[in-house]
């Protein structure tokens, strides 16, 4: 059967599942006995001010401008843990962007796919590689924020330190920090400050800062602070003492990496070198290299150096990346 034809019956079964799925949790959710049942006890207990409860003083990040789609996204297990790479990201885009985008790059690979004449099984691979691209893209936007967000925390530190020093609050200081300096520490500090005013403890407010980035050097000034705050102690020397472990960890980091490059740089040599031998041989001689596609044989010797090539990246990076 022509992989084309099986390929576009699977894409219409499942468009047809979806709008099934969605008619019958929008009728579950506006419809149901039960949801009718529930608003006429609360039309019966508060009369026309029910809309009323739809309003809730907690802010809740939207998972899309859509209510029906929202609330059809929160039962995802998975969409919660996608919406905070989203704000970890510091991305404006919402879970329902996230998945449009990575729904039309997995289209996008089951046609390449099939204009390719690749085999089902890799249609299917090449659609699902292409699906994961945005995700892929958002943790490296993500790990890039947290570098950045980790390169500024020292100097953050010692302006705290300075500030308190001269005689200002905790809370005070955190607000200087958040105003000199730049995104993204001072938009996660602001946010913290923020919170404090709006009545959140300040031992919440610092969890919730330790959640949304996760760096195990703002873990250290948050673990130190609460303990602090407990405790007791001189909090300006515990702020000093952070900023200099942290930069000590910065440097031995950026050693390491250093000491590491000609590993890694080995990896990319190992994994570019196939491609570009087999497209010079292509260009040379086309009907050589193409029974490695043609031929079941060739393509099953094409998957097998794949995989060990896979293999052999996964074990160079487990060796050469070394966390402190």
């Amino acid at each position: 059967m022509n992989t084309t034809f099986v390929l576009f019956i699977v894409l219409l079964f499942s468009a047809v599942m979806l709008l099934v799925w969605g008619l019958y949790a929008s009728w579950q959710a506006h419809r149901s006995p039960e949801a009718e049942r529930i608003a006429r006890r609360l039309h019966g207990v508060i009369g026309g001010e029910a809309r009323q409860l739809d309003v809730t003083i907690v802010k809740q990040r939207k998972y899309s401008d859509s209510v029906e789609l929202d609330a059809s996204l929160r039962r995802l297990p998975f969409a919660p843990a996608l919406d905070r790479m989203l704000l970890q990201a510091g991305a404006r885009q919402m879970v329902a962007g996230l998945l449009a985008w990575c729904a039309g790059m997995g289209v996008f690979g089951l046609l390449a796919g099939a204009m390719l004449r690749l085999p089902l099984a890799g249609v299917i691979g090449v659609a699902l590689a292409c699906g994961y691209l945005p995700v892929l893209r958002l943790g490296r936007a993500r790990a890039a924020r947290l570098t950045q967000f980790e390169r500024q925390l020292p100097e953050a530190l010692d302006m705290m330190g300075r500030a308190m020093r001269a005689g200002h609050a905790f809370p005070t200081a955190l607000k200087l920090a958040a105003d000199e300096m730049g995104a993204p520490l001072g938009e996660e500090f602001k946010t913290a400050f923020d919170e404090v005013n709006f009545g959140v403890s300040m031992g919440d407010a610092l969890n919730n800062l330790a959640q949304r980035v996760p760096s195990m050097d703002l873990q250290y000034f948050v673990v130190a602070v609460l303990i602090q705050r407990e405790s007791g102690g001189n909090l300006t020397e515990l702020l000093s003492s952070i900023s200099n472990i942290v930069r000590d960890r910065h440097k031995l980091a950026g050693q390491v990496r250093v000491l590491s490059a000609e590993g890694r740089i080995s990896a990319w040599v190992l994994c570019l070198l196939p491609f570009g031998a087999g497209g010079m041989m292509y260009l040379a001689n086309p009907g050589t290299m193409g029974v490695l596609v043609t031929d079941p044989g060739g393509r099953k010797m094409l998957y097998a150096a794949l995989g060990m090539m896979l293999f052999g990246v996964l074990a160079i990076r487990k060796i050469v990346r070394i966390r402190m």
